[in-house]
């Protein structure tokens, strides 16, 4: 396959399931992978080219000619704080902060019982070491301040900055003193409850405590939707399918500025079928543009607490299977989400048709990877992409918008990664690849624009991860 039918798109009708297409982003766009070229029209940045970091010297990244990028905060270094910085960068967000700066809340996804970062005393669970770090940083990488704005949670993933001035972050595991060691083998005697998301406020520290009311599961992303006024979430269940989540809190968080406990949780579910398979594990994958008409059914017990220590996968799919047995969707991986004017767009990991130059992926799910938009007004769920090749798109994890509109997609490949971009005409492009020597199959994370949209801010997630901050001339290309 070229260069240009990589990123090739037909442009044509959606294939309707039982309701009818409306307009919006990705509006009519199926990706069909034989499609004839466009030639007349390039949507990125142009070819990748080695660049060094501005730190060093070192070459970390590919990127289009143009482009510059500094590297900041990388593991075992120090927070201004003077705490080492934890590994496993993750997702993140990029708020305004004081004066010229930025402030990033950034996830460290850290799993076990291998003690807190930080202070123990200020921890939610002093054995676990996960949590966030928040940075006040130019659009240039330049570090002013940075702390440790929550620790003793476990395997932060990703989460979703909210419109009242947090960060909401999910914990991707079910771990707890009443449940079975994990796919780690560590023993979880005397932890606390895990599974559970928390809010940090930005420029200061969280409070620590869990939003039990919005489950206990495998949470990956968050997203807040203003019309309906419910929090969307994605769940990460690697082995077993996974569904896609709504939480309404007691008391509307625009008027309150934090997310209060108590509320309701639901799951999303096709209209007229039961349990549909959307994921192409054990039914044919829907085609790119397949829209559902959705309905939502409550969870009754959204915070189980386990009696007689349950091994980890039974503990991992209890929230799951309450939803399943009234019908819900079934997903495969459901990783990032970002909300974009009355949208939840979000990604399936592993989801679609195994393409024919891809092997069987270990887990739940076949393919290379889908995106879907959820429309909150109209209920309706739209299937806007489907990866045909991990040439194309590799395992898409974290997901965020650019000015355009255009979504800035990480993967979380194996051949190594890269940072792309999907326009809202349906065109995909390369814009980073990870050029670290020997860890090119390190993931990218925690994408996300400044502000002012003059910077991305992007991690590598691993043992050795770091930050990065990217600028460039973003106008001549799809971000803009």
């Amino acid at each position: 396959m070229t260069d240009v039918q990589r990123r090739t798109f037909l442009k044509g009708a959606a294939v309707a399931t039982g309701v009818g297409l409306a307009g919006g982003p990705f509006h009519g766009f199926v990706n069909i992978a034989n499609a004839a070229p466009i030639v007349d029209r390039y949507p990125g940045y142009g070819a990748l080219l080695p660049r060094p970091d501005l730190r060093d010297g070192v070459v970390r990244l590919l990127l289009p000619r143009g482009f510059r990028y500094r590297s900041f905060e990388p593991a075992g270094s120090q927070l201004t704080d003077g705490t080492t910085v934890p590994p496993r960068h993750d997702g993140m967000a990029a708020f305004a902060g004081p004066g010229d700066l930025y402030t990033l809340v950034r996830n460290h996804e850290i799993n076990g019982p291998v003690g807190a970062f930080g202070d123990p005393s200020q921890a939610y669970d002093p054995l676990t070491g996960g949590g966030t770090t928040t940075v006040e940083v130019d659009g240039f990488g330049n570090v002013s301040r940075s702390f440790v704005s929550l620790n003793g949670t476990q395997q932060n993933c990703s989460g979703g900055p909210m419109p009242w001035g947090t960060w909401v972050t999910c914990e991707e595991t079910v771990n707890g003193g009443d449940v079975g060691p994990d796919f780690t083998g560590q023993p979880n005697d005397g932890l606390k409850k895990h599974g559970y998301i928390y809010e940090v406020p930005v420029g200061g520290v969280s409070a620590g405590r869990p939003i039990r009311s919005a489950g206990r599961f495998a949470h990956e992303a968050a997203a807040w939707d203003p019309v309906t006024k419910a929090l969307y979430m994605t769940e990460d269940n690697f082995a077993f399918p996974s569904g896609f989540y709504r939480y309404f809190p007691p008391v509307d968080p625009m008027r309150l500025g934090r997310l209060l406990d108590g509320g309701r949780l639901q799951m999303l579910a096709v209209v007229n079928e039961t349990t549909a398979d959307l994921s192409g594990e054990t039914e044919p994958a829907p085609p790119a543009g397949s829209r559902f008409l959705v309905r939502w059914v409550d969870i009754p017990d959204p915070d189980p607490t386990f009696r007689g220590t349950p091994s980890n996968d039974t503990a991992i799919q209890a929230v799951g299977l309450q939803g399943f047995a009234q019908g819900a969707a079934r997903f495969s991986r459901l990783e990032g989400a970002v909300a974009d004017n009355g949208r939840i767009h979000f990604v399936s990991t592993q989801g679609g048709t195994q393409p024919p130059d891809a092997d069987e992926p270990s887990g739940y799910g076949h393919g290379r990877g889908q995106v879907w938009s959820y429309d909150t007004r109209r209920h309706i769920l739209t299937l806007v992409y489907e990866s045909p090749s991990k040439e194309v798109l590799d395992f898409p994890d974290n997901v965020t918008t650019s000015e355009s509109g255009s979504l800035v997609i990480c993967e979380d490949g194996g051949d190594g990664n890269y940072v792309r971009g999907l326009t809202v005409q349906g065109e995909i492009f390369d814009f980073a690849k990870n050029a670290i020597e020997g860890r090119e199959n390190d993931e990218f994370a925690g994408s996300t624009f400044s502000p002012d949209w003059r910077t991305l801010f992007v991690n590598i997630q691993s043992d050795f991860g770091l930050s990065f901050a990217i600028w460039g001339p973003w106008e001549i290309g799809g971000f803009r």
